[in-house]
């Protein structure tokens, strides 16, 4: 059975779920999943799990994503990238470059965003999104993200100036909105902006240069086989012949770290268990004095780890 993650460069216009329909198609199987979702607008890095590299999108949802985007400024949409309807436009003519880096430099770190309006998070049991196509204001709760990295490479005047083009780099957590960046950081310069181009060029440890557009994947369906994408995603163990039986079986075995240190695997962010022959085992995770399995993937014996 074809396990493995495939990294695809979504292309614009199509939904991430677009993608997942068709990954289904080329690998002949219903058991696709993907690791966050990019919006129809947005172009770059989606990872993809099939069949049994499934169960390891959990843990890639989490890592931190890389973006190029253009932010326009002067212009505010309903839904905080192009896609949507003009709300306001204010002239950025007066607009200076310094102050567009002080801007950014306010948005970088520990930061508090409001969530887009139209995301796909719930409320009372209904997408954001959903509320807003319907006429309703929807205002989400502000929650903590962190900016790792926001990079100004460019900043271009359009329409004889009212509008400026700025091209940047976002390093940033899991759960940051890149159009809410645009959003923000145009009100706080007092013009409005919002989101013209998203592409994600990094998620986690995986690359713009492995991912491959749908029409490469229709005619050679590379597929990222478990156990390198497991070491890849995550701190690795070595195991040994006997640590490898037991653990197959869903055994406990000696800890790899003493719990609670910076170096033990957790339940949320494991390790990655090897066999001799470089076989994916399963997901680790210390307590006390011993390591017990999260996940395991051995072949006789595959099971969610009680």
């Amino acid at each position: 059975m074809l396990s493995g993650l495939v990294i695809v460069d979504k292309p614009q216009g199509w939904t991430s779920h677009d993608v997942v329909g068709r990954m289904r198609r080329l690998a002949g199987t219903r058991k696709v999943g993907h690791a966050g979702t990019l919006d129809p607008m947005a172009t770059g890095v989606l990872v993809l799990g099939i069949n049994k590299a499934t169960r390891l999108l959990t843990y890639i949802v989490g890592t931190s994503k890389t973006y190029t985007a253009t932010i326009r400024l002067g212009e505010s949409t309903v839904t905080d990238d192009a896609e949507g309807e003009v709300v306001s436009t204010q002239s950025a003519a007066a607009v200076t470059e310094e102050a567009i880096r002080a801007g950014v430099a306010a948005l970088t770190g520990e930061i508090q965003q409001r969530p887009s309006s139209v995301s796909a998070i719930k409320v009372n049991g209904e997408r954001a999104y959903a509320r807003v196509r319907s006429g309703e204001d929807v205002k989400l709760a502000a929650r903590p993200v962190t900016i790792h990295r926001f990079d100004v490479h460019s900043v271009l005047p359009q329409r004889e100036g009212e509008v400026l083009d700025v091209d940047v780099t976002v390093e940033c957590s899991s759960g940051t909105y890149i159009r809410a960046l645009a959003r923000d950081l145009g009100e706080a310069l007092g013009t409005g902006g919002h989101l013209t181009a998203l592409r994600r060029t990094q998620v986690g440890p995986y690359t713009l240069d492995q991912a491959r557009t749908l029409e490469q994947l229709a005619e050679e369906l590379e597929v990222l086989e478990m156990s390198l994408a497991a070491r890849a995603l995550m701190p690795n163990r070595e195991l040994s012949e006997d640590e490898t039986t037991e653990i197959s079986f869903g055994r406990r075995i000696s800890a790899g770290a003493a719990a609670g240190t910076p170096e033990a695997a957790t339940a949320d962010k494991p390790a990655a268990a090897f066999a001799p022959d470089g076989a994916l085992v399963a997901l680790l995770a210390d307590a006390g004095s011993y390591a017990k399995p999260v996940l395991v993937f051995a072949p006789s014996n595959e099971q969610q780890a009680k």
